[in-house]
């Protein structure tokens, strides 16, 4: 009997010390609160983990302007993008949809105990790049020779960085002629080679950078110049003169004959290759006559000035090796006849040679060397009378 008194004796005894201790059944946060970086436009969910919460209640609230979200499993405020979930009254979610740069701030998890007890954590709404385009340069037009400004204004969070690019030519390095500062790029004394199209670029780490394109047109009066201004050519020949020249506004090019006249024949063909601001003018003349000898101008003109340069065209001989040979014959005589003038410019006999090329030719026309086959006796008794006397010249030296 005495022992069953003094067990019951300790559970009273426990049971008392529980009620003088409170603290041991108080809800009380597992971890806590994460702080939250997420982009304009997507959901944002804070959690907060509650161990004992027994008869007390979650709520969530926005610290900064001490409005309450959620009391358990009710929606206080009236923002319809507030949502709040739990699992088993341990897990419990604030949900914020579609997050707005307005919903950057610091949101509280609090349990009603006395005294209260919470959790906070900060949300970040970060907001890709956007270029201003009332507060950035469009295409531009100057003149040659002026200094260019060229502007280009971004927002986002955090604050983007500007670069600038141009599309053709890669990054702007900066010298005296090309400063780039941020959202501003300064070019002084703009030259035609600063034409075409310039990129500027913001990005701030959230994705997608965005960029702008801003064309810049540099305006000067044409130029031309001619690789070749003295040429030759024979009558009959096809022949193209070339001529190059760069202008903006893009010139009108014309081509005039040594008559002045603007080339409009049928004998001629012109040509004209853009590519930017530079043009290759072409004039093909099909068959050359007499009366295309003399100076041609290639014209180029725009609002800004007209330029022209001069091609002197020239007679020249025909070359005697452009004649085809019209039998074979003729071709072996005319390589006998180079062949022979060589050896003689040297002092080298060609007698064995000449003797191998008449062979061969006797061969080829049997019926020429048979028609005069006299001509032929008499060439080779010479060649005999020659070779005798030479035989007695050496004899009567020897005897000497």
């Amino acid at each position: 009997m005495l022992p069953v008194l003094a067990i019951t004796v300790l559970c009273i005894a426990t049971w008392a010390s529980a009620l003088n201790d409170p603290l041991s059944d108080l809800p009380r946060f597992g971890t806590p609160l994460n702080n939250l970086t997420v982009s304009v436009g997507r959901e944002a969910v804070f959690t907060c983990i509650v161990e004992n919460l027994g008869p007390y209640k979650v709520a969530w609230l926005r610290v900064d302007t001490q409005t309450i979200l959620t009391i358990a499993t009710h929606v206080i405020t009236k923002n319809h993008r507030i949502a709040v979930t739990h699992s088993g009254h341990r897990r419990w979610c604030l949900h914020i949809r579609d997050t707005k740069e307005t919903d950057r701030g610091w949101y509280m998890c609090q349990v009603n105990t006395d005294p209260m007890s919470s959790n906070t954590g900060f949300l970040e709404v970060v907001v890709p790049p956007d270029i201003l385009d009332d507060s950035t340069s469009t295409d531009m037009e100057v003149r040659e020779g002026s200094d260019v400004t060229l502007r280009c204004a971004a927002t986002g969070t955090p604050k983007p960085k500007v670069m600038w690019r141009r599309e053709v030519g890669g990054t702007i390095q900066p010298n005296s002629h090309e400063v780039g500062q941020g959202p501003v790029l300064k070019l002084t004394r703009v030259t035609r080679t600063h034409m075409g199209p310039y990129l500027c670029i913001a990005s701030n780490g959230v994705p997608p950078a965005v960029s702008k394109r801003i064309v810049l047109n540099v305006y000067f009066q044409p130029v031309v110049w001619i690789e070749n201004q003295l040429v030759g050519a024979y009558e009959g020949q096809t022949l193209v003169l070339e001529c190059h020249s760069e202008a903006y506004p893009t010139a009108i090019t014309y081509w005039t004959r040594p008559s002045n006249e603007t080339i409009t024949n049928d004998n001629y063909k012109v040509e004209t290759i853009p590519k930017g601001y530079e043009i290759t003018m072409k004039l093909t003349i099909k068959s050359v006559q007499p009366q295309d000898f003399g100076s041609y101008r290639c014209v180029a003109k725009n609002s800004l000035g007209e330029m022209d340069g001069k091609i002197k065209l020239y007679r020249i001989d025909r070359s005697p090796t452009m004649r085809k040979p019209s039998t074979r014959r003729d071709s072996k005589n005319s390589w006998k006849m180079d062949h022979n003038h060589e050896r003689n410019t040297t002092g080298m006999k060609d007698e064995p040679m000449t003797k191998m090329i008449e062979n061969e030719d006797e061969q080829i026309d049997f019926q020429s060397a048979t028609a005069s086959s006299s001509l032929f006796h008499c060439h080779l008794l010479t060649n005999l009378g020659i070779a005798t006397i030479t035989a007695a010249i050496l004899a009567g030296g020897m005897s000497t």
